[in-house]
């Protein structure tokens, strides 16, 4: 199973991504997680940046579709815990330690399009990493 931040989810949808590929066979693996965080990241992208209603709702039956076959992690007071952690100890946005706590607490591992933050730092790996192995 790997964890997925909206950059992958938003890389998928966008054929002009470096990522978009490597992002789209993720997605046909089945085997996801993500945090109720990315429909709204994803949303907000799809909206208000491309003024796409259709890719925001293609986005958002993604996220539905991984939380039926996968795992949809919602906010708790433990997992806030660990965001905060998270966020202090890596120097992350609390976005960004939402979905690296979300991995944690599945045991997964992090897929991001985040070189600078995430994967740079080993926190995450690129999809086209991770679509290779």
């Amino acid at each position: 199973m790997i964890f997925l931040d909206a950059s992958v989810l938003l890389a998928a949808e966008d054929s002009d991504d470096k990522q978009h590929e490597a992002s789209l066979a993720l997605l046909r693996t089945g085997a996801l997680a993500t945090i109720d965080l990315a429909l709204y990241e994803t949303t907000n992208v799809a909206i208000t940046r491309w003024h796409d209603q259709a890719a925001a709702d293609r986005l958002r039956q993604r996220i539905w579709t991984i939380a039926e076959l996968g795992s949809l992690i919602r906010v708790d007071p433990l997992l806030g815990d660990d965001i905060t952690h998270l966020a202090h100890q890596h120097g992350l946005s609390s976005y960004d330690a939402a979905y690296l706590a979300g991995s944690r607490r599945l045991g997964i591992t992090l897929a991001s399009c985040d070189q600078r933050d995430l994967v740079s730092t080993g926190l995450a790996q690129l999809p086209s990493e991770l679509a290779s192995t």
